[in-house]
């Protein structure tokens, strides 16, 4: 294909790093990261490049190693997601060296379009590809916080990048309507840039489609250009909300991620406080997310999923016009400390949900009455007395994991009386 009939999309895509707009801080972190590699001592072997659709995630890689001389394997995750093709592909790269001598990067694109369902085994393989790897891995994502990817966030270091603000984005199209020798209505890149919100791959293919002529106006926009509906991170949601200037965008703000709303109820009542300094607008809100919770209560009571919008008004609108007026400040939105306890912990309670199971069938008794009145004496005693509790762990056969759970620092020495023999 020749370049004249290239897609701008491909054409005029970052050649250097310093054509990626508006992403200084991640360009810093991802160069320092590298050049880690290049002293052989990186803290972290991998990266999670994360942020909205069209930021640039894949461009700034590309760009990072055209810039520093580096060759890129690239492999899409939700395409190549199961676990024999992770293993197959992306193992042997991690353990190869680069044709003509180059340095390697690894691209994994779209890591949280794998499905935990679904793709059983495939997170699991890319953290033995990363734990084993001799070439740096990249990793990128629209939402690095999903539930399944809690192993790769633990192993990676990971770097956050922007939406881009309309400002960058017109300055881009700019560029390519004076590269292009295109006549561009100014009115028209700033109506693309708005249309996009943020998502430079779809407007740099609106401002192709709309050239006519080898002009682009206001009139050919409108004809080509429509709004998206964005799917945005759950801290982009809160900026939206808290900014709502009206009832309609402080709606839509709790209803354009991807999490539930119970999840988004969790951000929400984590975030208030630092958002809100007025005691008075804390309360207020506080009140309208609790009325939300009535209602949640309700619909899963009466199954009455008329009551939703009333929730969605109560946690959206009740929760951003609490305050008295409108202050712009900034914020560094975190995952709700719930939510990161709940992720950390799921491990052990699958231990104790199992163990419940495993001795509520021996003892014909209920898993509740062994998780509270059996399992506690259980982790005393295989934590004081590691012969005894072999014994138990040999007369129950219980399995090697859940020994290790209920022993905790001291399961090696209960294995090890496990495996002398009985006398």
């Amino acid at each position: 294909m020749s370049m004249r009939n290239l897609p701008w999309i491909i054409k005029y895509r970052p050649k250097h790093i310093d054509e990626v707009v508006n992403q200084e801080e991640a360009k810093q972190k991802l160069i320092a990261w590298l050049k880690s590699w290049e002293t052989g001592k990186p803290q972290k072997k991998a990266v999670l490049l994360h942020g909205p659709a069209g930021c640039g995630k894949t461009s700034l890689v590309e760009a990072i190693a055209k810039t520093y001389g580096y060759e890129i394997f690239e492999m899409n995750a939700s395409d190549s997601r199961r676990k024999e093709d992770i293993e197959r592909l992306a193992k042997t790269a991690s353990q190869t060296s680069a044709l003509r001598g180059k340095k390697k990067i690894i691209l994994l694109d779209e890591v949280d379009g794998l499905d935990p369902r679904a793709d059983m085994g495939g997170v699991e393989a890319l953290v033995e590809v990363i734990k084993n790897t001799r070439n740096p891995i990249i990793m990128t994502a629209n939402n690095p916080y999903r539930e399944h990817l809690k192993p790769l966030r633990d192993l990676a270091e990971v770097i956050a990048m922007n939406r881009l603000k309309e400002t960058d984005v017109v300055k881009v199209l700019q560029k390519i309507c004076s590269a292009e020798k295109i006549e561009c209505e100014q009115e028209a890149l700033r109506e693309i840039a708005k249309r996009s919100e943020g998502d430079l791959r779809s407007a740099i293919n609106d401002l192709q489609a709309a050239v006519i002529d080898g002009r682009v106006t206001l009139q050919s926009v409108k004809a080509v250009s429509t709004y998206r509906d964005r799917v945005y991170a759950p801290w982009e949601a809160l900026r939206k909300l808290f900014s709502a200037q009206y009832v309609f965008q402080a709606k839509d703000a709790v209803t354009s991620t991807d999490l539930d709303p119970e999840e988004m109820k969790t951000w929400i009542n984590e975030h208030i406080p630092t958002w809100y300094d007025n005691p008075e607008e804390v309360w207020r809100a506080y009140e309208a997310l609790s009325r939300a919770d009535v209602y949640f209560g309700r619909i899963v009571k009466t199954q009455n999923w008329d009551l939703l919008s009333y929730a969605l008004d109560m946690m959206g609108p009740g929760v951003a016009f609490a305050r008295k007026q409108y202050k712009g400040k900034f914020v560094a939105f975190k995952m709700p400390e719930r939510i990161r306890i709940l992720s950390e912990t799921k491990k052990s309670r699958e231990y104790r949900e199992a163990l419940a199971e495993y001795f509520a069938s021996r003892l014909l008794t209920s898993k509740a009455t062994v998780k509270a009145e059996f399992i506690p004496y259980l982790r005393v005693i295989f934590t004081n007395n590691p012969k005894y509790a072999a014994a138990i762990a040999r007369e129950y056969k219980l399995p090697e994991e859940l020994i290790t759970w209920l022993a905790g620092p001291r399961a090696k020495e209960v294995l090890s009386y496990l495996k002398k023999p009985v006398k």
